[in-house]
């Protein structure tokens, strides 16, 4: 391609985006003219005289943009998977830019004449279920967006907007600058001392990879820190990496992300105000399942007392080893891992190592393969010929049992510098049936392993190997929707259903099913034996209080920072005062940490995501306990327990609110008891 990829037709395997061909300068005349198109297209529909009709309104804002969406699909996974200096500044730059474009049309007062105008003729239209639900839901959103204020109440958002949207950039590019930033280097045996060979080869390889060949050195991609946190015997470097991992983003200078999260906080609160709610939480949770800050509270606060008790109880059993082993220190954050590791070695006969070497990356991702293809019929074909953004990268053909092809799915596995921490599903494209034609979607799931040595197959943990189907849980989800409109398809469900489909998905990786059959030793290919599966689904539950404490605490002072009303909010936020503040409060435990503290709580503030929504995980969680109970009463891989739900969630999208859809499935709303009995906190 001798000009700009995004102005030309991608003639590659799917239409993939051809990565080769795009390089940096192409993004900003790319995303221009995008812009440009865009707002032509919404101004002719905004334009449009006489009476507004279904399609050339809501289905003609559904094609509007389809240019900045492939722009844009491409842009912003590289960015969070494959960054570098030149596409930071773009970031930079161009999230303004598309705030101000976005909030424009959704302030734009004779769009939204025409859209109301429709949306009060909305019984008397001849409209199918799914697009008067879409009808519906696009009013609703304009009016939430504040199309009916004032100008200059208006004119307030749309600066709002554009200010939050540079801070949520800066602030995951803080972050990331402190996780690239830091590396521990391990000299000697002295410094590996009580590390197993697995992670041994995985620190080795980190070193190579920067530029220390020979050398071991733990980054603070946590496939890395936490097992190093678990194994090491060196009580100093524990120390050292632990320091490092809690206070990304807590480092005076130009990334310190503590101003940015106080303005972050002051802005919502205004922005709540002016859209008539009482604190940012009321606003964002007016349209999911919880509807209200204190639905989520009730349900944190009866999780959390029962997890605090249980992880009281499991410090006195830490402490008590501290002290066998004749040592009189304080149980302390970088502490808490290391003794963990060796209860549950000494109650359960478990050590992590002997786990991880019956959990090869390939296996596992075998293994949610095939769980996909026993329940919905999917298959899975590597394709070499398309392209892709890194070597690391591999792509896949999937299609049902008919052989119909229902998505391009990329799987994006290893940490590197270039890449944002964490865990993500994401997509290049999305799906629709509009216009008579088919457009199938492009998903990615992006992690963050250590990568194992030279010559070494990488090896999970089985924290690890369940955040691989719990992706993968999101990938189904954008690979089987199947929906006319692209703002009701996949994933755009409301904020605390999405997690439903990804978590109910984890279940089926510790099912001896499944673990026979994948989980094979890396060197003698000789599956897991009888007795340690035993022994791993004894003690399935052993560090649930130390998870839905850390867990909890960091979704509890989420919402203390969003329901702050504007008034105190603007009287002054000190972020590391509301944090210490919140934790007081509960009675956090002290050798316990948030799972994200303030500073690096990236769900929350760098984008608007999951702010006064990290809640969703747990609140998802009572809908995948109860909803996998169906599963285990009909059989595991029951087609018709399985066509239910591919049915009523899967294929679904947004066709219908959540609670309506978890009833087609299960047949029943679910109760936090399960959920309280899952996790062995009843």
């Amino acid at each position: 391609m001798s000009g700009n990829p995004f102005f030309e037709t991608w003639d590659t395997p799917f239409a993939a985006p051809p990565f080769a061909a795009i390089a940096p300068e192409h993004f900003g005349p790319a995303f221009d003219r995008a812009i440009a198109d865009h707002q032509a297209e919404i101004d002719a529909i905004a334009d449009g005289t006489g009476e507004p009709g279904f399609d050339d309104v809501v289905g003609a804002l559904e094609r509007a943009g389809r240019s900045l969406r492939r722009v844009g699909g491409v842009f912003w996974n590289l960015a969070g998977a494959d960054t570098d200096d030149s596409l930071q500044e773009i970031e930079r730059n161009m999230s303004p830019v598309l705030a101000r474009h976005w909030q424009k049309i959704g302030l734009d007062p004779k769009l939204f004449a025409r859209v109301d105008a429709l949306h009060a003729r909305r019984d008397a239209l001849d409209l199918t279920a799914e697009q008067r639900r879409l009808l519906d839901l696009t009013h609703a959103g304009f009016v939430r967006g504040g199309a009916r204020l004032g100008e200059a109440e208006r004119r307030r958002l749309s600066e709002i907007a554009e200010r939050l949207a540079r801070l949520g950039t800066s602030f995951g590019q803080n972050v990331l600058h402190d996780e690239k930033d830091f590396l521990l280097v391990l000299d000697g045996e002295a410094d590996l001392a009580g590390l197993p060979p697995s992670l041994r080869d995985a620190a080795a390889q980190a070193a190579a990879e920067r530029g220390l060949p020979g050398r071991h050195a733990i980054t603070l991609g946590r496939s890395l820190i936490e097992p190093f946190l678990r194994f090491s015997t060196r009580r100093d470097l524990r120390e050292t990496a632990f320091a490092g991992f809690a206070s990304r983003g807590e480092h005076a200078g130009e990334h310190d992300n503590r101003p940015i999260v106080a303005e972050m906080v002051r802005l919502r609160a205004e922005c709540a105000a002016l859209l008539g709610f009482a604190s940012y939480a009321h606003y964002k949770l007016d349209d999911t399942m919880a509807k209200t800050p204190e639905a989520v509270r009730g349900l944190l606060d009866r999780v959390w007392e029962r997890a605090r008790a249980k992880a009281a109880r499991d410090e006195e059993a830490l402490q008590e080893v501290v002290r066998q082993e004749g040592q009189n220190f304080a149980l302390q954050p970088h502490d808490w891992r290391h003794y963990a590791e060796k209860v549950r070695r000494r109650d359960y006969d478990l050590d992590e190592s002997e786990i991880k070497a019956y959990l090869v990356l390939d296996n596992v991702a075998a293994a949610a393969f095939d769980t996909a293809t026993r329940l919905f019929g999917l298959t899975f074909a590597p394709r070499d010929d398309v392209p892709v953004y890194h070597a690391d990268v591999k792509a896949f053909d999937v299609r049902d049992r008919d052989g119909r092809h229902m998505a391009l799915f990329y799987a994006d596995y290893f940490a590197r510098p270039s890449k944002r921490s964490g865990a993500w599903n994401s997509g290049f494209r999305g799906q629709h049936n509009m216009d008579g034609g088919e457009q199938r979607p492009i998903v990615v799931n992006v992690m963050n392993f250590a990568k194992g040595g030279e010559g070494e197959p990488t090896l999970l943990s089985v924290d690890d190997a369940r955040t691989l189907f719990h992706e993968f849980g999101h990938a189904l989800h954008s690979m089987l929707t199947d929906v006319t409109y692209p703002s009701l398809a996949g994933t755009g469900v409301s904020r605390d259903f999405v997690e439903f489909p990804s978590q109910l998905y984890e279940h089926w990786l510790m099912r001896p099913e499944v673990l026979k059959r994948f989980a094979l030793h890396h060197a003698t290919g000789e599956p897991i034996p009888d007795a340690l599966l035993e022994r791993l689904q004894a003690a399935r539950n052993f560090s649930q209080g130390f998870q839905t404490v850390e867990y909890c605490a960091s979704a509890i002072v989420d919402m203390a920072f969003h329901t702050l009303t504007a008034d105190e909010a603007r009287s002054g936020v000190d972020p590391a005062l509301v944090e210490a503040g919140t934790l007081e409060a509960i009675g956090m435990p002290k050798p316990i940490v948030m799972r994200h503290r303030t500073p690096h709580f990236a769900h929350v503030f760098a984008g608007d995501g999951y702010s006064a929504g990290y809640y969703s995980y747990l609140w998802s969680e009572m809908l995948d306990a109860d909803g996998f109970g169906a599963f285990e009463e009909n059989g595991i891989f029951d087609a018709d327990t399985a066509e239910k739900l591919r049915a009523n969630v899967l294929a679904a999208g947004n066709l219908r609110p959540p609670e309506e859809a978890y009833l087609a499935f299960r047949g029943r709303l679910p109760s936090v008891d399960t959920l309280l009995a899952r996790r062995g906190l009843a």
